[in-house]
């Protein structure tokens, strides 16, 4: 009775005029419930009669919901997609079948749609000829897109295996094939090299090239068809760093094939030095060839991958530090060390107590990148954890070389180094230089800072004088007002005057798009000792009349709620 009255329910909401699409979703999803629960509840009791008068028809019925649904609203690919999920999880491969032609024939704009499509049709209906004709139905839509290209590729090669283990078997069981034979090109992956080519007229690139070439190393029997692919890739593509980078790993993996068994780990550590060094060799030549900032980041990442991994020889481990070291040492020396790779030598250099050296290297950077504020950044976050003599120096060096705009994270490291190593006076010159050197917008920063920082080395009467000073100038933040508030919660003899300044100062500013500020000042009304809580209801009005738009009906729900205790 309860599953009726549910289900007419939901029957009758689908039935309307206008119709919702969350109706139809929540209905199928009953029924799905349902059906997972009568599947567990035969399981446990063990009774399987009834099924096609039961499960058939709540199938039925969800696949019907589904089709009105996907027939009403075709935009909604999540629906049709979930439609296929149901599909695949009850089996229904004859429904499956229909629900794919349809969506194609609705959504041929999308190809990892089709892609999906030709997967099932080979993976699940194990029909090899249903997956080529939807990939070449593709392709007339997507003439241009490298992923049908490469999918349509691995399933001709699937293929092919597929032919080649059947093959096998028969001739293993010594069964006589009668006419049927296979084609031997087809065996050898032909029609894989048939899609690879007209691919490559289509598609240029050398992404698109690796990516054939990583789907053909897969495969065993494809040697030949890899071979075509690398020759085209060197001879298109000689002068891409992608290129190189590909031809220079690939030698750590020609040298991995070899057998490493009954090696000692000495022996191991020295094949892996060798195959590394004949990488760098095809690199040292990359670079030469192509003298490009992106071929030296794949040389320095290439270094850094090598140097990350662990092992048990200290000598290897050496030995790749030195490399990397020179390797980026070398790019520097080019002019072809990109501004992010500095970082990382730093880093390496700092980590490898080679002190001297990365403060010529940050010094070096800001030469070169001499406007760049996370360049600044870098070299006087070193001198300050070198604690260095120069840093003030520096500091003055980059606010010189850089605008004004963007400056802010220099002043916040310059003030932040000061607390911790100038007297109070110098730091208080500091802010109050910092307020006038940066933009309006980025001095909001500096005023909480300030503010904060006044609070705790020189007392209460102080920043109080200092907010008063600071609210000549705006523009402020919202933390600021609220820094201040909290300041004065702290004093023992709290004051609701003082409160009252800060709570209108901020209102003035804030007034118009925050509730929350409304609400506190409301509180604080009502839970200080000193506070009136007949003041609240004209702040309430006040706030009615300022606050915009969505905002009004949001602060009255809030206001509602701190009424009634539940806020």
């Amino acid at each position: 009775r309860a599953v009726l009255r549910k289900a007419s329910a939901l029957e009758y909401k689908i039935q309307r005029r206008a119709l919702r699409k969350e109706d139809f979703i929540n209905y199928i999803q009953y029924e799905v419930n349902l059906l997972e629960l009568i599947k567990k509840r035969r399981a446990r009791i063990g009774y399987s009669f009834k099924k096609d008068e039961i499960e058939h028809s709540i199938l039925h019925r969800v696949h019907s919901l589904f089709n009105r649904a996907t027939g009403k609203w075709k935009d909604d690919v999540q629906l049709w997609l979930s439609h296929v999920a149901f599909c695949k999880q009850w089996n229904a491969k004859h429904q499956l079948s229909k629900v794919f032609s349809t969506m194609l024939a609705i959504h041929s704009d999308k190809p990892a749609l089709w892609i999906m499509a030709a997967k099932w049709e080979m993976e699940s209906r194990l029909s090899s000829e249903s997956a080529r004709h939807l990939f070449l139905r593709a392709l007339r839509f997507h003439p241009e897109c490298p992923k049908l290209y490469q999918e349509y590729f691995r399933m001709e090669l699937m293929h092919a295996e597929k032919q080649r283990k059947e093959k096998k078997e028969f001739e293993q069981a010594k069964m006589d094939l009668g006419e049927f034979n296979y084609s031997e090109e087809i065996l050898n992956g032909e029609m894989a090299r048939i899609v690879y080519r007209d691919a490559s007229q289509k598609i240029k690139g050398v992404e698109f090239q690796l990516a054939v070439l990583s789907i053909a190393k897969l495969f065993d029997f494809s040697q030949d068809l890899q071979k075509e692919i690398l020759e085209n890739l060197q001879a298109r593509y000689a002068d891409d760093p992608l290129t190189w980078d590909y031809m220079a790993r690939r030698e750590l993996e020609l040298g991995s094939q070899q057998p490493t068994e009954h090696t000692t780990k000495q022996k191991k550590a020295s094949e892996m030095a060798q195959r590394e060094e004949r990488c760098c060799a095809v690199f040292d030549e990359a670079v030469g060839a192509v003298p490009t900032e992106d071929m030296w980041k794949c040389y320095i990442s290439f270094c850094l991958e090598r140097y990350n991994r662990k092992t048990n020889s200290e000598e290897l481990k050496q030995k790749r530090l030195e490399r990397t070291l020179s390797v980026f040492c070398k790019a520097h020396e080019s002019n072809l060390l990109a501004e992010a790779l500095y970082k990382q030598w730093l880093q390496l250099l700092l980590d490898s107590s080679l002190s001297e050296k990365a403060v010529e290297v940050a010094e070096a950077a800001t030469r070169h990148f001499s406007q760049s504020v996370e360049t600044w950044q870098m070299r006087l976050q070193v001198l300050i954890q070198l604690k260095r003599d120069d840093v003030t120096q520096c500091f003055e060096e980059a606010i010189k070389h850089v605008k004004s705009k963007g400056t802010l994270p220099l002043w916040t490291l310059w003030v932040e180094w000061s607390e911790g190593t100038n007297s109070k006076e110098d730091t208080e010159a500091l802010y109050q230089r910092s307020l006038r050197a940066t933009t309006p917008t980025e001095s909001v920063t500096m005023k909480e800072m300030y503010l904060d920082w006044t609070y705790r080395n020189c007392g209460y009467k102080k920043v109080k004088r200092l907010f008063t000073s600071l609210c000549e100038n705006r523009p402020f933040s919202l933390d600021f007002f609220r820094k201040m508030i909290q300041i004065e919660k702290e004093q023992e003899s709290c004051k609701i005057l003082h409160l009252r300044e800060y709570y209108e100062r901020a209102l003035r500013e804030f007034g118009s798009t925050n509730t929350d500020l409304w609400l506190d000042y409301i509180k604080e009304e009502l839970s200080h000792p000193q506070g009136k809580p007949e003041n609240c209801g004209s702040i309430h009005w006040r706030a009615m009349k300022m606050l915009q738009g969505d905002l009004v009906e949001d602060f009255v729900s809030k206001y509602t709620l701190l009424q009634t205790g539940h806020l």
